[in-house]
């Protein structure tokens, strides 16, 4: 059977790291890793290239440490496709730039680089994304050949992430290449944006982000809000990235979005309302209002066919999680004694397992867990053939510019019938249908999942193909 290749739009991140372990680990019959997109979105974009440089190093030296103890490589997805690595998006399209490094570090894990630099790669990788000077000299050239042999897992690009992966889609077949998104959406909305028909060969798209019928992030509202959480010390982590304004100060406080929105879709609404819109008879519907001077152009008429988007919201992701207690038990058996990648990913998991008890001062510390949102995704990716992923359509749309409300999935609960066959413009207003709710014609087809194959099964699997038996 052949692989599902798979483009990963990334913003690492915890729990991005640990979906790309998962797809790096894969088997080469269940995916292949074409490309690796970055975007700003739990930290800043040269944050986020940092890590991915770094995990790369650690699966390098994983793979050593198990040939000479004898265990298997693993890997073998990875074996298999050199992926490209290409840097894009460094802020949303038209709202103010936010990261999640509260909870996820002020590097995306937990601190490490600064605790921990002599885990860091030495910052000579920078060279492989910077134009090659000219001249180079023979001694720099044999600089740069060696940077080149040290990092020699992934092929660097200079280009920007959105022309690597419009590029990918023109090479290959229809229908062929996934776009897994786990980070706010804005490199895949500037390729859309770019040449919408060549974005329109991907397969599917998808994606971790949105709560439908689900609180926004972080879940427990009431508690971070309480006494308990207000009397600890503010950490030196800043949710949002603006002027040093009230709402600012009061975001930072409390170290939380909104009641309803997921932080993906809020760190770039906009760019998830235009991906979304895709999904539509009529992309034109959904998309959302103009409301930057250098906003994205509208999407050609009559485009040639529709986005499949499977969207895998909070709804569904925060239902699978990895035990600290079964994580602990895990990398403290004999097998694993030694393991670089143990090592480095114990370091960064465990600060998580602690900041998520800071959070809430009500969970007990054996029942703390880590929600594995990133990775269910890589799961369905290498699984997508399994009867037991279930998926409801729905015209679900994003709120751009609510002043409480940006970022929500709006879908329409009142039960009303959708009518087929109108006519008329698709320009104006119906009375009584205020956003065309009604009409087959307008309204985006999301399909969000709803079930997976067992969340009480998916931490085991994902701790034993990227750590080997135990």
């Amino acid at each position: 059977m052949a692989p599902n290749k798979i483009i990963i739009d990334t913003d690492p991140g915890v729990d991005d790291v640990l979906a790309m372990l998962l797809a790096f680990s894969a088997k080469p019959e269940e995916l292949e890793v074409l490309m690796l997109s970055l975007t700003f979105g739990n930290v800043e974009v040269k944050n986020c290239l940092r890590n991915v440089v770094t995990l790369f190093q650690y699966i390098e030296k994983e793979k050593a440490w198990r040939r000479e103890n004898g265990r298997p490589e693993g890997f073998e997805a990875l074996a298999a496709r050199k992926p490209i690595v290409a840097v894009g998006a460094e802020e949303p399209l038209a709202e103010h730039m936010m990261v999640a490094d509260f909870f996820h570090g002020v590097d995306g894990l937990g601190g490490i680089h600064h605790s921990h630099p002599h885990m860091s790669p030495e910052e000579t990788w920078k060279s492989l994304f910077q134009p090659t000077p000219e001249p180079l000299s023979a001694e720099d050239a044999a600089d740069l050949q060696k940077v080149k042999d040290t990092h020699s897992l992934f092929t660097p690009s200079l280009k920007p992430a959105h022309e690597e992966m419009l590029q990918l889609l023109r090479d290959n077949e229809p229908d062929t290449i996934t776009i897994v998104a786990i980070g706010p959406l804005t490199n895949l909305a500037i390729a859309a944006a770019t040449d919408a028909e060549a974005f329109l060969r991907v397969k599917e798209v998808v994606v971790m982000g949105g709560a439908v019928h689900w609180p926004g992030n972080p879940p427990n509202l009431s508690i971070l809000s309480s006494a308990l959480i207000t009397s600890i010390p503010i950490t030196p982590f800043n949710l949002i990235k603006q002027p040093p304004t009230p709402l600012r100060h009061e975001l930072n406080l409390r170290n939380q979005m909104t009641p309803g929105a997921e932080f993906n879709t809020y760190a770039d609404s906009i760019a998830a309302a235009r991906v979304y819109a895709l999904t539509s008879p009529n992309p034109k519907t959904t998309l959302p209002p103009v409301v930057a001077k250098k906003a994205l152009p509208p999407y050609p008429e009559n485009l040639s066919r529709q986005l499949t988007v499977k969207l895998f919201p909070l709804d569904i992701t925060e239902q699978h999680i990895l035990p600290r207690t079964l994580f602990n038990k895990y990398i403290k058996s004999d097998a694993l004694k030694g393991s670089p990648l143990t090592e480095w990913a114990s370091l960064f998991l465990l600060s998580t397992f602690r900041k998520i008890a800071s959070l809430d001062a009500h969970l007990d510390a054996d029942t703390i867990g880590l929600q594995l949102h990133d990775p269910l995704t890589v799961w369905y990716a290498m699984a997508a053939g399994d009867p037991l992923w279930k998926f409801v359509t729905e015209d679900l749309r994003v709120e751009t510019s609510g002043q409480w409300t940006r970022g929500c999935c709006v879908v329409d609960r009142r039960g009303r019938e959708v009518k087929q066959g109108l006519t008329g413009s698709l320009d104006e207003e119906v009375v009584g249908d205020a956003g065309g709710w009604r009409d087959a014609r307008r309204g985006n087809r999301v399909q969000r999942a709803v079930e997976s194959p067992g969340s009480e099964k998916f931490a085991g699997l994902l701790l034993e193909r990227v750590f080997g038996s135990v």
